[in-house]
């Protein structure tokens, strides 16, 4: 039976009058964490914000240039692709939790084994391939489905708190992942990846992801009561791509900053120690970016929000471009691509939520996030290549304020909620 929209309702009206109920977050806190804590550790978060601190140490130990070592990125999506189409199934058909617990495993084990690597860099792009794989109930679709069956009149916020999870890791990985490169080796940043997801996450996963009833059971109930589109009825929806146009540009011009954020700090002169510190902001500014927009979509029209915050980047590319070696100037211009990163993902979750309903959310957002990833698959190969021809990062500062100006303009055009049966 078909659940689709019976009416419209002004966003504000649906979601202002509610949005200050804390009674889901001391109910839910549990998951609110578990969700925090495996967006930081998942394996995309991981090895994108890792990976720029890799980049010259890779470059110096087996030869291959950063053109050569950019398409790894693209092989690390090819391998989420997959991922986010299959996991979705498999936690309607086994439980989140069982399917989170042994991804975590498995994604550990997989870090390990990237220690391994030899001389092809073919060996560098099947690693990343395969340990997408491996860690398939890591990506948001396990984690923002698990926060949306728990949230719904906070859900904008809830959001936003468990995706800056990747905030913490932009954080984080850079200067920890240089920090044991320069006291090792290029092995150790894997290492401590695989650390990371094994000590830290697998425990809460274990302990609280079981919390009022149990994830299964609230998965299982979820699928028989909640409301929306049908899968079929996604797909024929002209607003699900405008959806994935829009943010398919906005994650490939922030895959351009963050895989090449440090290098490009590099070339001005810095060292990997300056480099990483002062795109580390980056970070900061991606959590405060997802509470604002967070709590801000729960009480404004989503879209106009969105629009706001996603051309604020186009700013902060402009700045990295220009600001040569003043080191305030580019901090401001991280800050600035920051937001606009903290934004995303958890706009496209909260977007997916409200415009096509809970009853399908785990394969509608796990294509849009299959397609997005698809899109920004052939990013790295694009960087490599303007970085080849050109010989510096013009070009691909470019690309990026077009992708952050166009693709906010997009969601404009989404129009209001629709009211679900």
């Amino acid at each position: 039976m078909q659940s689709a929209p019976s009416s419209a309702s002004s966003p504000a009206e649906k979601t202002s009058a509610v949005a200050l109920d804390l009674t889901e977050f001391k109910i839910g806190w549990q998951a609110l964490l578990v969700a925090v804590v495996g967006v930081a550790t998942s394996v995309n978060a991981t090895l994108l914000y890792g990976f720029s601190s890799m980049v010259v140490p890779l470059e110096k130990a087996f030869g291959w240039s950063r053109g050569e070592l950019q398409p790894a990125i693209t092989f690390l999506f090819l391998g989420a692709i997959v991922s986010s189409q299959v996991v979705g199934w498999l936690n309607n058909r086994y439980g989140l939790r069982k399917v989170t617990l042994a991804s975590l495993v498995a994604l550990s084990c997989g870090f390990f084994l990237l220690t391994q690597i030899r001389g092809s860099v073919w060996s560098l792009y099947i690693g990343f391939m395969l340990i997408a794989w491996a860690g398939l109930g890591t990506l948001q679709v396990t984690w923002t489905h698990l926060v949306n069956l728990w949230f719904e009149r906070n859900r904008g916020l809830a959001l936003a708190l468990i995706l800056s999870g990747t905030g913490i890791a932009a954080i984080i990985m850079p200067p920890l992942v240089t920090w044991v490169i320069e006291r090792w080796s290029w092995k150790a940043g894997f290492v401590v990846m695989g650390m990371m997801s094994g000590l830290i996450t697998i425990p809460l996963v274990y302990f609280w992801m079981r919390e009022v009833n149990g994830t299964r059971a609230a998965t299982d109930k979820g699928a028989s009561v909640l409301s929306g589109y049908t899968f079929r009825e996604g797909l024929r929806s002209w607003k699900f791509w405008v959806c994935n146009i829009a943010l398919t540009l906005v994650v490939s011009a922030i895959l351009g900053i963050v895989t090449n954020g440090i290098p490009i700090l590099r070339d001005r002169g810095m060292s990997a120690a300056e480099a990483s510190q002062i795109f580390s902001s980056f970070g900061i500014s991606l959590i405060l970016g997802r509470v604002v927009v967070g709590y801000l979509v729960d009480r404004l029209w989503a879209p106009g929000v969105a629009a706001v915050a996603l051309a604020l980047p186009a700013l902060g590319c402009v700045l990295l471009g220009s600001a040569g070696s003043n080191v305030p100037l580019l901090v401001l211009a991280t800050l600035l691509i920051g937001v606009g990163a903290g934004a995303e993902f958890d706009l496209a979750a909260y977007l997916v939520s409200r415009y096509f309903g809970l009853r399908e959310y785990g394969r509608l957002f796990g294509l849009h996030l299959g397609m997005i990833t698809a899109g920004s698959a052939a990013s790295p190969l694009l960087f490599g290549a303007m970085f080849k021809v050109t010989g510096s990062y013009i070009a691909l500062l470019s690309y990026c304020t077009a992708c952050f100006a166009i693709g906010p303009i997009l969601l404009l055009c989404l129009g209001r909620y629709p009211k679900f049966k």
